[in-house]
């Protein structure tokens, strides 16, 4: 147990891009992560599936760590997924939104991109968000479902594709009047660097981990101190590489969560 932790949850290792702002913002907290690996990746997955699983993954883990505040570092579960989490816990939720107003506010073209997973990129939420902070500006959608598989090769200690990576920006690198990209996946900041060092003009890169991070110093007051290195859990704990990603991270190797432990099982997967 790790009562009065901060729980980052998401579906692979994406959210461990968080984690880092989290500490920046909040010292020797003790934070619990979770990834439902087992079902990466989420943007090619039904919503109403997403949803039921989400909220059945996300509880089953605040009832095991005894976390003070769930932070759904995914902006596909995010996008679906937190009105329905906020019925069900008691605790604070905070989600994750691509960065369209910041990228917005700081684009000197007002041409701005916005790299994310296919979920993303076509949500009725993300339309909202261009429409209010970023009508002035010529947004570029690109989804980049590619990436997240990159991003979890990345953390687990292997050779990127630069082929892959290059393919999937080069749409966003076409367009010159372009000067700012959106991260709107919580796998690519763990990219950032490559993709920076593809792009054939200097570009500014954004993404939500430091608006996170500042949320939850706002809704947790007192959070419990780290003691030593901090709890893991995953739907598929096995999985090649993902006990390496975690202690880079300063976790321990995962606990398994596995779907018959789960208090609330989606239908479909009786």
């Amino acid at each position: 147990m790790h009562e009065g932790a901060i729980l980052i949850f998401d579906s692979g290792v994406g959210g461990l891009s968080v984690v880092g702002e989290i500490r920046a913002c909040l010292g020797d907290a003790a934070l619990v992560y979770v990834c439902d690996n087992a079902a990466l990746p989420y943007g090619t997955k039904p919503d109403e599936w997403l949803i039921e699983r989400i909220v059945a993954v996300c509880c089953c883990a605040v009832e095991r760590s005894r976390a003070s505040v769930l932070v759904v570092a995914c902006n596909t579960a995010s996008t679906l997924a937190l009105e329905a989490l906020r019925s069900r816990l008691t605790i604070p939720v905070v989600g994750t939104v691509p960065a369209i107003k910041p990228a917005a506010q700081m684009s000197a073209s007002k041409v701005i991109g916005l790299l994310a997973t296919s979920a993303t990129v076509r949500r009725p939420y993300t339309d909202r968000l261009i429409e209010e902070y970023a009508s002035e500006c010529r947004v570029i959608r690109v989804a980049a479902d590619g990436l997240v598989a990159e991003a979890e090769r990345y953390l687990a200690g292997r050779t990127l594709s630069t082929d892959k990576l290059r393919h999937a920006v080069q749409p966003l690198f076409d367009i010159e009047a372009l000067d700012t990209v959106v991260l709107g996946c919580t796998h690519f900041p763990l990219l950032r660097e490559p993709l920076a060092a593809l792009a054939p003009r200097e570009l500014v890169w954004i993404d939500s981990g430091a608006a996170i991070a500042r949320r939850v110093a706002s809704v947790i007051s007192c959070p419990a101190k780290t003691r030593g290195v901090g709890m893991s859990m995953a739907t598929a704990p096995g999985q090649d590489g993902l006990a390496h990603a975690l202690a880079h991270f300063g976790f321990a190797a995962p606990e398994p969560l596995m779907l018959e432990d789960l208090s609330v099982m989606p239908e479909s997967l009786h």
